[in-house]
């Protein structure tokens, strides 16, 4: 099981692993870390359980693990550890993911 897998999102946050740019070209010239762009796809590793409306009724998360979403330019928190090196995790609120690619 991979440390990511046990982090376990709280209420209606999302962890999500960033897609890497390709870091070559399709002709195999090897680009420099600084010029490849970041992307804004990732994929969701794991779901919160979802929120509680002031009624008592949960309303849960419409996202899945495995599911590839758009994430926002700006936002979500970084998670960085030790055992995390070479991959970028970062935890949204399920209403800041701006949409699930099919």
């Amino acid at each position: 099981m991979s440390v990511a897998k046990r982090i376990i999102p709280l209420l209606d946050r999302v962890l999500v692993e960033r897609i890497k740019a390709e870091a070559k070209t399709a002709t195999g010239i090897l680009l420099p870390e600084k010029a490849v762009e970041k992307l804004n796809e990732g994929v969701v590793v794991a779901v919160g359980p979802g929120t509680v409306t002031e009624a008592g009724k949960a309303v849960p998360t419409g996202l899945a693990e495995g599911d590839r979403v758009l994430l926002p330019a700006y936002g979500g928190s970084p998670i960085k550890l030790e055992s995390l090196k070479d991959k970028e995790y970062l935890l949204f609120r399920a209403e800041e993911i701006l949409a699930k690619l099919q």
